[in-house]
C-alpha cells in the first residue's frame, strides 16, 4: 500500500537488519537512509529498531521476540505503519500484519515505488514505475485471494477457483506489462534516434547517488531551471540541457535519477530507460556528495551500476560536490585517495571553472577523434 497524501503525516516505525554482511556502522547508515526515504514519502518516523541476525525467519523476516517489542512499541506510540529496509514476501507481510493488527507492513522496495509514483512528471518515468510497480505486485497477489479458501473451508473445490482467479489476474498483469514495455520501447527508440542525430555534439551524462546534487550542478551550469529538492529521489526524469563552454564549444548535458543501495534488480531494469541516456554520452560526470558519511559506498554503488551499461573506454570525469560542507579532513582524504577528482560546490559556485576545463579538455580530445576518424 502506498503512503497516502495527508495533512497530518504518518507515524511509522522503521526496522532495520544487521547481518554478517551488514554490520554495525554499516547497518546503521541503511537504516538512516531508510529513515530520509521514509521522509522523502511524507512520514513521520517516531522510532527505529535494530535486529542482530544470523538468518532470516522466513515467517516474519525477524525474530518473534522483536516482533513482540515493536507490537509494544507501536501501541504505546499510537503508530499505524512499520516500514523493513529489507524487501519482504508476500507471506512476511501477511504473517507480520496478521500479529499486529490494523498496521500497514510496507518494504524497502515499496516506500522507494510509493516516492517514485510521487515524482514521476514525463509519460515515461510513468510508464517506469507503473511496470515496476505490477512487478512488485504480482508474486504478492497471493494475499488477495485468501478468502477464497477461507469461504469454503478449504474443502473439496476451493483450489480450483482460487488458482483460476488468481492465474487470471497474474496473466492480465503480465499482458499490461507487456503493452507498457512496449510503449516504453517507442521511447527509446525516440531517444536512440535523437541521438544520432546528435552525433557531432559532445554529449555529458551526469550520474551519481541519489541527493549528490545533480540537478543543483545542471542548473548551476547551464543557468537552467531544474528542479532541486533536498530529499531522495526529488527528480526521476532525465533533464537534457545546452552548455556553451566558450571558444565557440557547445556540449549537451543529460542529468538521469539517482542511485541507491539495495534497489532490487527488477527496478533497475525498469529504469534502465532512463540510465540508458549515459550509454550514448562521450562521457561521464560521476557526482559524489563529499559531505555524506558512506560516500566510498555511495560511489561503489554508482560505478557498479554504471559497469553494467557503459563501456570501460568512455572517459569520465569524478566531481566530489557539496564540499563546502565537508570537512577539512574530508577533503584531505578525498585528495589523496582520489587524485584525479575535481572538489566542487554547485551551490556555492567552487570548483566550477575547474570543470568547464575539464570538460573543454575532454571536448577537444573528442573532436579531435572525430576529425581523425572522418579523415
Amino acid at each position: 500500500m502506498s503512503i497516502e497524501q495527508k495533512q497530518l503525516k504518518e507515524r511509522a516505525i522503521l526496522v532495520g537488519i544487521s547481518t554478517s554482511k551488514s554490520r554495525g556502522r554499516l547497518a546503521l547508515e541503511h537504516l538512516e537512509e531508510l529513515k530520509r526515504l521514509a521522509e522523502t514519502a511524507g512520514a513521520e518516523v517516531t522510532e527505529t529498531f535494530m535486529q542482530n541476525l544470523q538468518t532470516y525467519n522466513p515467517s516474519t523476516l525477524i525474530g518473534e521476540g522483536k516482533v513482540e517489542e515493536i507490537r509494544h512499541a507501536l501501541e504505546s506510540s499510537g503508530t499505524k505503519m512499520l516500514v523493513f529496509d529489507e524487501d519482504l514476501s508476500g507471506s512476511q507481510v501477511r504473517n507480520l500484519e496478521s500479529r499486529l493488527p490494523g498496521i500497514k507492513v510496507l518494504d524497502r522496495t515499496g516506500l522507494i515505488l510509493d516516492i517514485f509514483a510521487k515524482h514521476a512528471v514525463t509519460a515515461e518515468s510513468r510508464l517506469m514505475v507503473e511496470i515496476a510497480q505490477l512487478q512488485y505486485i504480482m508474486p504478492r497477489l497471493t494475499r488477495a485471494w485468501t478468502h477464497l479458501c477461507r469461504q469454503h473451508n478449504g474443502g473439496i473445490g476451493t483450489k480450483g477457483p482460487g488458482e483460476t482467479q488468481l492465474e487470471t489476474d497474474r496473466r492480465l498483469i503480465r499482458n499490461r506489462i507487456r503493452d507498457l514495455k512496449k510503449k516504453l520501447q517507442k521511447i527509446e527508440n525516440a531517444r536512440d534516434r535523437l541521438a544520432v542525430k546528435r552525433y557531432d555534439t559532445f554529449h555529458v551524462g551526469i550520474v551519481g547517488y541519489t541527493n549528490a546534487g545533480k540537478s543543483t550542478l545542471t542548473n548551476r551550469l547551464t543557468g537552467a531551471n531544474v528542479y532541486v529538492e533536498n530529499k531522495l529521489f526529488a527528480t526521476l526524469d532525465s533533464t537534457t540541457r545546452k552548455l556553451y563552454l566558450g571558444n565557440d564549444i557547445s556540449i549537451i548535458l543529460s542529468d538521469t535519477v539517482g542511485f541507491i543501495r539495495k534497489l532490487p534488480h527488477h527496478l533497475v531494469e525498469t529504469f534502465r530507460s532512463t540510465l540508458g541516456i549515459a550509454t550514448h554520452a562521450d562521457c561521464i560526470l560521476e557526482v559524489v556528495d563529499a559531505s555524506a558519511p558512506d560516500y566510498a559506498e555511495h560511489l561503489e554503488v554508482t560505478q557498479k551500476v554504471l559497469s553494467s551499461i557503459v563501456e570501460e573506454s568512455i572517459p569520465r570525469i569524478l566531481a566530489f560536490n557539496k564540499s563546502e560542507t565537508a570537512t577539512k579532513e574530508r577533503r584531505e582524504e578525498l585528495k589523496a585517495n582520489y587524485p584525479d577528482a575535481i572538489q566542487i560546490s554547485a551551490l556555492e559556485n567552487i570548483g566550477m571553472e575547474a570543470l568547464r576545463l575539464k570538460l573543454i579538455e575532454l571536448h577537444n580530445t573528442w573532436a579531435k577523434k572525430k576529425k581523425h576518424s572522418k579523415s
